[in-house]
């Protein structure tokens, strides 16, 4: 068994990649629906959460870990893969290396939760991967909210998507990372404002593809696909259609964790 786990709704974006990348595979998908958002967590919490979910999935008998949050990515996958180093664990980070190589105007910008854009692993990345590139970090509180709220109408958040993207493209950036999986949802929003002039960087792709190769008989199950949450799982079933992931068929359930 996969498991897979985010703050809330957000790795569904993930899941669905890596549902699409491995069929036959059998997933386990925690949301930490008690404690979302992460993104203005201290670090301390944040990985305490993490490892007790590490630890949870890990009892389950997940034999691979996806990391789908890149709040949990960057605070605290280390402290993960030294809690199992048995276990492979995959993480989400911004795609700040293909949006460098793809800018054309050497501007890119990256969307992003408060400890994301605080985190020093954000900025090592941009260190290792975009030094050439001049690159915007724009927080983006109450964004992951409005997802986990299925809120993704409202006219607060569409003025709130211009507000922080507008400034971007005119200057000049070409490039948007997106920097938190809730943010994929919000694509037709941001598409909205950006038109043309800019590309979104979406990872959900790449991750799959890493845990396609590091699967191995993990990709030859039944392929089942249980969903829980830490509270309200209720919520992640209904989501499943405003997010348009209706096709997953899933068993849902609540695991205080």
């Amino acid at each position: 068994m996969i498991g897979v786990f985010d703050s809330g709704l957000g790795g569904l974006s993930v899941l669905a990649a890596l549902v699409e990348a491995l069929p036959r595979a059998d997933f386990s998908y925690f949301a930490d629906t008690a404690h979302v958002p992460y993104g203005n967590k201290s670090e301390e919490q944040i990985q305490g959460r993490v490892l007790a979910i590490g630890e949870h999935l890990a009892s389950r008998g997940c034999g691979l870990l996806v990391v789908a949050c890149n709040t949990a990515t960057a605070t605290a996958v280390q402290a993960l893969r030294a809690a199992h180093p048995g276990i492979p664990v995959v993480g989400v980070e911004p795609g700040i290396k293909p949006a460098a190589q793809a800018s054309r105007s050497g501007r890119i910008a990256v969307l992003a939760t408060e400890a994301t854009a605080n985190s020093q692993r954000l900025k090592h990345l941009i260190r290792d991967h975009a030094g050439h590139a001049e690159v915007f970090v724009e927080p983006c509180p109450g964004w992951a909210t409005h997802v986990e709220m299925l809120q993704l109408d409202d006219p607060a958040l569409a003025a709130d998507v211009r507000a922080r993207v507008e400034p971007l493209l005119a200057m000049g950036v070409d490039q948007i990372v997106l920097g938190c999986t809730h943010y994929s949802f919000l694509a037709p929003l941001l598409k909205q404002v950006i038109g043309t002039r800019a590309e979104l960087v979406d990872v959900a792709d790449a991750v799959a593809r890493q845990a396609q190769r590091l699967a191995g008989g993990l990709a030859l199950g039944s392929g089942r696909l249980h969903l829980h949450a830490s509270a309200y799982p209720e919520r992640l079933y209904a989501a499943l259609p405003p997010l348009r992931l209706g096709h997953i068929a899933a068993r849902v359930s609540a695991s205080p964790v």
